[in-house]
């Protein structure tokens, strides 16, 4: 039985990564800030992840999505989700909260705080919470977990486009975001064999964030004409590529750009 922990999966991509687990079998810890919220979505995530695999047994695919793993014993069953309350902007908790945590094949660090600061105003606090969040709670959960990784355990760090295509506003989160490809570095050396890779996804059309928000569509449409491909991701696209980051033996010190490519 695989054993993920997906830090910051209470909506998202987060959400719609776990989900792709628990149906190939894998029993997931989602964390969210919110304790109720995290249990709500941890229950909705496992009766999903029970029906899916329901259909599954009749249906090669469900939904348009693969169908789960298959292993010497046949199709597992669906995996169990549990939610718990983590706040990675205050990262001298993370250690206690972290403490119902067992043994880790998986570690995913999806969490993650919106940040619009220009110079203009800029907005010191701000600032520095996302840069806690990423950087300091990012760590913090990592070296709370280390002795629960398993040698074939895989890491993975969610970064972002802005990391190399800045526009007014992203200083902190450009800063942030290029950060985490240090990490990457410098933990996949501290932590070997253990792997550890980033991904940094460009605007995901799908994403709850851009949803019935009519004010920012000229902004989707401005991300969309800049890509060589003239599409925006999708959640579908970006869990794809956690996946192979998380499940290939040989991607280690990756730090995936994921954004339709752009001149």
């Amino acid at each position: 039985m695989t054993n993920v922990l997906i830090v910051g999966a209470t909506q998202g991509t987060g959400r719609e990564l776990a989900a792709a687990y628990l149906r190939d079998g894998a029993n997931v810890v989602i964390t969210g800030r919110d304790a109720t919220r995290a249990e709500t979505v941890a229950h909705e995530l496992t009766a999903e992840a029970a029906k899916a695999w329901e259909a599954a047994r009749t249906s090669p695919a469900v939904l348009g999505r693969p169908p789960a793993l298959t292993t010497s014993e046949g199709r597992p069953s669906p995996g169990e989700a549990t939610g718990l309350a983590l706040d990675l902007s205050r990262p001298e908790t993370v250690a206690a909260a972290l403490a119902p945590v067992e043994r880790l094949d998986r570690l995913v660090l999806a969490g993650m705080v919106r940040d619009r600061n220009t110079l203009a105003g800029f907005d010191i606090a701000a600032a520095g919470t996302l840069a806690v969040t990423k950087i300091v709670g990012y760590t913090a959960v990592v070296s709370a977990l280390v002795e629960r990784l398993a040698p074939e355990a895989a890491v993975l760090l969610f970064g972002g486009g802005a990391k190399d295509y800045p526009y007014p506003g992203s200083t902190t989160l450009t800063a942030v975001n290029a950060a985490v490809t240090g990490m990457v570095r410098t933990l996949s050396t501290e932590l070997a064999p253990v792997r550890v890779n980033a991904i940094h996804p460009g605007p995901i059309g799908d994403s709850p964030f851009w949803q019935d928000r009519e004010e920012l569509s000229g902004t989707l449409a401005t991300f969309r004409a800049q890509t060589l491909t003239g599409e925006l991701g999708r959640m579908v696209d970006v869990v794809d590529a956690c996946r192979f980051l998380l499940e290939n033996r040989l991607a280690n010190g990756i730090d995936l750009p994921l954004d339709g490519g752009h001149p």
